[in-house]
């Protein structure tokens, strides 16, 4: 068999292994068949979808240590993605992975608006403690994060819906979707290590989160301005009820790694 001819049928055999075998783990890691299987709040903003991945994780700490760390999450100032900052921001996406929370990000609204890379994300959906939903301005991304609280520990279940328009779109997205996974299972395990730790910090027999009140109709709530990085002070860190924790060992004052 000549060598081209060779590297032809190699290729089309590694991308039907891919495609029959490999695939359906990594577009669904951490998943059970059921959740992977299952309409979640967020799919009605992209019903037509031509892909579909489906990852979870199971959390020890109830919804109300998760949801924060969820609902900071973007670029520079928010939380970033607690994935690798170094990946994401040789793409340009200013990411820096928080550990600490940030008040002035806690309570996301509908219609707000920001930017990921080429993609501007709008918050479409949003249950605080529940579901969380993103979708790109072109409408052919959405992004759901949805929280299921049982005995005290929390299923975070992430979903992305997307729209390929293209031939080309859909077969660049085959060696994405590894690379997907990469970056998502370290977001969800960092999503994980956060809300175990707060968890653990807060007082026995005491609630879990003191809740960040939310602005009146006459304070600023627009934020910090774009770009801006505020200082991470005292304020910012996890509100836990009872003695202040204390600090994490390697993390600067700001609470970034």
């Amino acid at each position: 068999m000549r060598p081209p001819v060779l590297a032809f049928t190699l290729t089309l055999a590694s991308v039907v292994g891919y495609v029959r075998r490999v695939r359906p783990w990594v577009l669904t890691w951490g998943a059970s068949r059921d959740e992977a299987s299952a309409r979640l709040p967020g799919d009605e903003l992209l019903e037509d979808a031509d892909g579909i991945a489906t990852r979870a994780v199971t959390i020890d700490a109830p919804a109300g240590a998760v949801w924060p760390w969820i609902a900071q999450m973007g670029p520079a100032p928010r939380g970033g993605a607690y994935t690798y900052d170094w990946i994401e921001n040789l793409l340009g996406l200013d990411m820096h992975s928080a550990d600490v929370l940030l008040p002035e990000f806690q309570h996301p609204r509908v219609g707000e608006v920001f930017a990921l890379g080429a993609n501007r994300m709008r918050v479409e959906r949003v249950e605080p403690g529940r579901v969380l939903s993103w979708r790109s301005q072109d409408g052919n991304w959405v992004w759901s994060f949805v929280l299921r609280e049982q005995d005290g520990r929390t299923r975070l279940i992430s979903r992305n819906r997307y729209r390929l328009p293209t031939p080309v779109a859909r077969i660049g997205m085959l060696p994405m979707e590894p690379a997907s996974l990469v970056m998502e299972r370290k977001m969800l395990h960092g999503i994980r290590e956060r809300a175990q730790r707060l968890a653990r910090e807060a007082p026995e027999g005491a609630p879990r989160l003191r809740a960040v009140p939310r602005p009146q109709a006459d304070e600023d709530v627009s934020g910090p301005p774009a770009g801006s990085r505020p200082a991470r002070t005292s304020a910012a860190r996890p509100r836990i009820t009872g003695p202040r924790p204390t600090p994490t060992p390697g993390l600067g004052p700001s609470g970034r790694r």
